[in-house]
């Protein structure tokens, strides 16, 4: 469908995610099964990570951590037709750059950066290689971001001064919201995107991850974008189950 194309992404927009993994084959066996993933058979262009596809669509990467001591997590990637700009306003705005604008091959440009209470994501400049999702909305596909948080008024600010309304929701299809860090986690839960991606059934879902060695953090309940379990992968990955 036209709307799904990446090429229609504008600036502030979810565009990509990617997990880092300890295991990457096991990480196949699990969201193969879950969402009917494939994967490509080669390596991502930095040897250490591979595409999944769904219906032949790029959907999501899983990528191995090089790092033991880095955290085992799905990552949400916004996109921008200049990440060394969006890196300088990121920081004007009280945000930091974790890791500045680095080419990938001649698929684009990524940067990881944090907002002022830390919580991390991705910004893609893409290029003709690899413009974002080739699906999306669509089960076993990226259907949203949830940033929880502590201050709204301060993410509004910090956001809305970067993306203007692109992250709140102002298209037929919004991909982005944000609550309290208290309305599902505990209150120490530090700030922190959830992906989601959209299933048929979210019972049956959520049963899956169980028999697969994953784990029901928050079982299915009803919010404005649809019903959502908050679940985690048997690697400690967390990410989020969405029916709408």
């Amino acid at each position: 469908m036209a709307e799904n194309r990446a090429s229609v992404y504008g600036e502030g927009v979810p565009c990509w995610v990617d997990a880092q993994l300890p295991d990457v084959e096991a990480g196949k066996r699990f969201y193969g099964e879950l969402f009917g993933w494939t994967f490509d058979a080669e390596s991502g262009p930095l040897g250490s990570s591979v595409w999944a596809r769904k219906d032949e669509s790029p959907v999501a990467a899983l990528a191995h951590k090089t790092d033991g001591r880095m955290p085992t997590v799905w990552t949400v990637y916004f996109a921008t037709p200049d990440a060394e700009a969006l890196c300088r306003r990121i920081v004007a705005a009280g945000g930091h750059v974790l890791l500045a604008p680095l080419p990938i091959g001649r698929l684009g440009t990524a940067a990881l950066v944090s907002d002022p209470e830390g919580a991390v994501f991705g910004l893609w400049q893409a290029e003709a290689g690899h413009e974002g999702f080739g699906a999306r909305h669509e089960p076993g596909t990226f259907g949203w971001a949830q940033l929880y948080i502590r201050d709204t008024d301060s993410a509004n600010a910090f956001y809305g001064r970067l993306f203007h309304d692109a992250l709140f929701g102002t298209g037929p299809e919004p991909d982005f919201g944000r609550a309290l860090v208290s309305d599902v986690f505990p209150a120490e839960m530090p700030p922190h995107f959830l992906v989601h991606f959209q299933v048929a059934d979210i019972e049956a879902a959520t049963d899956t991850v169980r028999r697969l060695g994953g784990r029901v953090q928050a079982p299915p309940f009803e919010t404005s974008y649809g019903t959502v379990a908050v679940v985690t992968d048997n690697q400690g990955a967390s990410f989020a189950l969405m029916q709408r």
